[in-house]
């Protein structure tokens, strides 16, 4: 089976649980040695590179918070220590601090939006400087692939979450605009908006079959979506089978921003 990413080097951020954790897997089964960030579960990206490395490909954790940009340099030396450069910077890291408007303290709101939109900021500066600092190879037709994580909430308005859902419409304009001045360059800069995905995060909305029942009424494809369905994105938009692809969203998210409320004419 073709390896779409052999000879090339990941770094994906925030790979320690969900998202992150299905995006990096499916990087090291198509081929690329992937470097495993982490901000504070050490055992679950340690158990992972060790998968990874069993399995015959090469993988290693990082430690950083990404929302330091000291964290941030530190991980790309370290990455360059171990694998030289990167080819591909998935910056995925991403969490939530849920609150309605009035009671949501400055705490809740700088930390979601210092990691969600300032993190990928930094960590894709870095990945910038990285691509111009190697220059071409032979293992990609571009010189570097960045993938931003966004969300279905860089469009979809979401109330109790105001937070989130601004750090995601950020996302999505620093995306596009990053996209336009680095283009010239032979750098590749796209985005994954997941919709509804199996992870812990989200427990509460699929665990039962009320739940679940509920937030498919969401779903016109009539599943909750899995990690594999982003990792597979991933693997497609960090490949050169997307070679012309640059500057988009791709949304992986079963028709969600379909807007289903209005399958029976609103």
């Amino acid at each position: 089976m073709e390896k779409l990413l052999a000879n090339q080097f990941a770094l994906v951020t925030g790979a320690s649980s969900g998202i992150g954790y299905g995006v990096a897997r499916a990087l090291a089964d198509a081929g690329a040695s992937v470097a495993l960030n982490y901000h504070s579960h050490a055992e679950s990206a340690e158990k992972l590179a060790d998968e990874i490395n069993q399995s015959g490909g090469t993988a290693f954790p990082v430690k950083a918070d990404v929302s330091n940009p000291a964290d941030v340099d530190a991980m790309f030396d370290a990455c360059r220590a171990r694998f030289g450069t990167l080819d591909i910077v998935v910056a995925n890291s991403g969490l939530q601090r849920d609150s309605a408007i009035a009671d949501m303290s400055m705490e809740e709101w700088q930390t979601v939006l210092g990691t969600n939109l300032t993190g990928q900021f930094l960590t894709a500066q870095a990945a910038v400087k990285e691509f111009r600092r190697r220059g071409p190879t032979s293992a990609s037709k571009a010189l570097g692939k960045i993938i931003c994580m966004s969300s279905v909430h860089e469009v979809i308005p979401w109330a109790g979450h105001v937070n989130y859902a601004a750090s995601k419409g950020g996302i999505q304009m620093f995306m596009k605009s990053l996209a336009q001045e680095v283009a010239p360059e032979r750098i590749r800069v796209n985005s994954i908006a997941p919709g509804a995905i199996r992870t812990k995060i989200n427990r509460d909305a699929w665990e039962t079959h009320t739940a679940e029942q509920k937030l498919l009424q969401l779903i016109p494809y009539g599943r909750v979506g899995e990690v594999e369905d982003i990792g597979k994105a991933a693997v497609w938009l960090a490949s050169d089978e997307s070679d012309y692809v640059v500057g988009t969203t791709l949304f992986v998210d079963g028709g969600m921003t379909l807007y289903p409320g209005f399958i029976d004419n609103g």
